[in-house]
């Protein structure tokens, strides 16, 4: 009871992960879904005294890898319906800015949207996004360099575009 207790406590951050990784909130939720069941059936697997949220992060990592190579095989493109969403009230500046950074996480690669999730949106510290993603700590460092040079070009060019 213990640790579904502690599961149902990093609930918010799982989801958190999964939005950024996913830019879907269904999709997230479910995939947030498949790691709890996983977790929940496989808790034998979970190590007393390790951390609990790089263990549940693993698993969104591992089941987000089965849905996209599923999507894959499956060859279906899912639209994000954020994108009709607050057109015309007064957030829709903020909204706007939100969906181009979106977009521009989007077109990273899956490596690189990983640690983007883990590190600048989750927060997680660096020695940990390294376990969850398990590779070494300076493969961790440098795609974050990378992923932050690539978004920030895209969002750079984004706005040249528009300007």
């Amino acid at each position: 009871m213990v640790l579904e207790n502690d599961i149902a406590a990093l609930l918010p951050r799982l989801r958190r992960f999964a939005r950024s990784i996913t830019f879907h909130r269904e999709d997230a939720d479910d995939l947030v879904q498949v790691a709890v069941e996983r977790a929940l059936t496989r808790a034998e697997q979970w190590e007393p005294g390790t951390r609990l949220d790089s263990w549940m992060f693993r698993i969104v990592k591992n089941a987000w890898i089965d849905e996209v190579r599923s999507r894959a095989r499956r060859a279906e493109l899912f639209a994000p319906e954020e994108e009709g969403e607050h057109v015309g009230d007064d957030a829709a500046e903020a909204h706007q800015r939100r969906m181009a950074i979106e977009k521009a996480i989007s077109l990273l690669s899956e490596d690189h949207r990983m640690v983007i999730g883990l590190v600048l949106v989750d927060g997680l510290p660096y020695k940990d996004a390294a376990e969850v993603l398990e590779i070494p700590m300076g493969t961790l460092t440098s795609r974050l360099a990378r992923a932050r040079e690539a978004l920030q070009e895209l969002l750079s060019d984004r706005a040249r575009m528009k300007g």
